[in-house]
């Protein structure tokens, strides 16, 4: 049993055509804003409808544009978490779980009280959803879903509205719920870490299109396009070229490196994840020995700027620049976002966390960082 989804919709500056099927494991959606994520959704929920394709749901057929099948939202069995919970404000907590639930009276509140039980929200029936915390909603809105026991679940970047100290305990709960749920399930975000945490499978989205799939672990290991590898969380990105069988100059970095082989004859650029960078110190442990030479890799570590976050330091590496500090605890500690910094080509960002700093940089910022050959991605467009 499966959803399978082969679609195509034409809209003022945007096309949404993908094909795919899931199979039972909690599938991620990643994409930035406006790649047609939401709208995937919002067409296998009938919210929308594609120009043209066909949408299947454990063997039921939803949408057939050939053979002018389009069923209601209502008629689908498919349960959509929208971003703000769309709980209805004149309801209790106890009245929006029942709402969909078909049944006796006796019945719906026999499902009621146990929804009530699994998402932990007794003494809360009475409440209104103003009266609620954002990941009460949530565990409402979820529970209110799984009520009339939907074949696919729809997420449609479920912590969104969340303050950044509750996701990662309604994230926990989301992993158990989704592991134990029997339908087709589908997590839309564009955050790296929600995908990776939550979902088996995933699909990359760029604009409209599907631009890669498959196990999600192996998609962060190996992204194998630009995209994928700005996506998934790696900073550190440059067009390359080969130059030998194992060796691959880094153009936007101006640096030459030695890559696990094989190298793609249509390789386009590089990428090199921000805490896969060691400090180079002569005769460390922390040194990459290749063959009888020490540290292929060796990057002149000129800082261009160093900030603090609350766990780690995020060193930026001018690859064309000279070298504004020396020592990590003696310039002045910047605690805003390090993403706000402007960033340029020849700019390398290597993060290292605090519990590091001792033992690796007490002397000071490395003349030079290294990188394993097999930490670099080798990437095509």
């Amino acid at each position: 049993m499966s959803l399978k989804v082969h679609i195509h919709s034409k809209l003022k500056g945007f096309e949404l055509k993908v094909d795919f099927e899931t199979n039972g494991k909690p599938m991620g959606i990643l994409g930035a804003s406006g790649c047609g994520k939401s709208m995937t959704l919002k067409c296998i929920a009938g919210i929308m409808t594609p120009d043209e394709g066909y949408i299947e749901l454990r063997g039921k057929v939803l949408f057939d544009s050939k053979n002018k099948i389009n069923l209601k939202p209502q008629d689908r069995k498919v349960g959509y978490l929208f971003q703000n919970y769309a709980l209805f404000p004149n309801m209790t907590v106890a009245q929006n779980i029942a709402v969909g639930i078909r049944g006796s009276k006796s019945e719906k509140t026999e499902v009621v009280t146990k929804m009530l039980h699994n998402f932990h929200l007794q003494g809360l029936e009475k409440r209104y959803p103003s009266q609620l915390s954002g990941g009460q909603q949530q565990r409402v809105a979820l529970a209110r879903i799984l009520a009339y026991e939907p074949d696919a679940l729809l997420l449609d970047e479920p912590f969104s509205a969340l303050d950044a100290y509750l996701k990662e305990e309604l994230q926990i709960q989301l992993h158990d719920l989704l592991s134990s749920y029997e339908g087709e399930s589908l997590l839309v975000t564009h955050s790296r870490n929600e995908v990776y945490e939550l979902t088996k499978d995933l699909m990359v989205l760029e604009h409209g299109k599907i631009l890669m799939s498959g196990d999600t672990k192996n998609i962060f290991l190996e992204p194998v396009k630009m995209q994928a590898a700005k996506l998934t969380g790696c900073k550190n990105l440059s067009k390359a070229k080969k130059i030998a069988d194992n060796q691959v100059e880094a153009l936007d970095w101006g640096i030459v490196l030695t890559v696990k082989a094989p190298i793609p004859d249509n390789l386009s650029g590089i990428g090199i994840r921000a805490h896969d960078f060691k400090p180079y110190i002569k005769g460390n442990s922390v040194n990459w020995v290749l063959g009888e030479e020490e540290s292929f890799n060796k990057i002149p570590c000129r800082v261009k700027k160093i900030t603090e976050s609350p766990f780690e330091w995020v060193v930026l590496v001018d690859t064309k620049g000279s070298s504004q500090y020396s020592d990590i605890n003696s310039q002045s500690r910047d605690i805003n976002s390090h993403e706000d910094i402007n960033h340029h080509d020849s700019v390398i960002w290597w993060k290292i966390g605090k519990n590091q700093l001792n033992s690796q940089l007490s002397n000071g910022m490395p003349e030079f960082i290294t990188v394993a050959p097999e930490d670099i991605l080798l990437l095509i467009d």
